[in-house]
């Protein structure tokens, strides 16, 4: 089992990423929010990974900047219905300790917004992640006592919505708008991500 990579980053591509470590090329499987913070072209990055076996495909291996992420995946994973691909969509909508405040809040709106959940599978995610140690630290208790609010989840998710009713990809609409977030911090609205998403796709 695989559970850490460290590396220079080869390529970027929509769904996954080229990680070369001592001259063998690792072909890892990463969200949109993953994909959108990592490192340039030719920097290192350290990826927390977890391989999942298929009968279908057979084995492959997921990426995550941070442990918790893992984590989560690992528990979304374990939930009846949730395949990696819409564990993946989960944390592309919200992170660990945004995902600990929706369950605590019983937030299925905000988890059902992840691409491929619908609002029964969303209930049941809330339900089964109950009192699961979702997130490291303090962040998990402010999550979890905070309330209905405006996150930024939701402010990216409308933007990451607007552009695709432009016309560009899921994928890439969600990695332009993350690299938004990064680069002007999670209280920007959503024009303002709309906007800085155009400009980077140079619209």
């Amino acid at each position: 089992m695989i559970g850490r990579l460290r590396g220079i980053v080869v390529e970027i591509g929509e769904e996954d990423c080229l990680i070369d470590v001592g001259g063998v090329g690792y072909v890892v499987r990463c969200g949109a929010r993953t994909l959108g913070r990592l490192p340039a072209v030719g920097e290192e990055t350290i990826l927390h990974t977890e391989n999942p076996w298929s009968e279908q495909i057979g084995p492959q291996l997921y990426g995550f900047l941070a442990r918790d992420e893992r984590r989560a995946f690992v528990l979304l994973r374990a939930i009846q219905g949730v395949g990696p691909k819409a564990a993946m969509a989960v944390l592309d909508v919200v992170s660990p300790a945004e995902l600990a405040g929706a369950v605590a809040r019983e937030d299925k709106a905000l988890i059902g917004r992840a691409s491929g959940v619908g609002p029964k599978l969303a209930q049941r995610i809330v339900t089964e992640l109950k009192d699961k140690p979702i997130s490291d630290g303090p962040a998990v208790f402010a999550a979890a006592t905070a309330g209905p609010r405006a996150a930024a989840p939701s402010a990216a998710g409308e933007a990451v919505a607007a552009l695709m009713g432009l016309g560009v990809a899921e994928a890439m609409a969600r990695r332009v708008i993350d690299q938004a977030v990064v680069r002007m911090g999670e209280d920007s609205d959503v024009s303002a991500l709309i906007k800085a998403g155009l400009q980077e796709l140079g619209r």
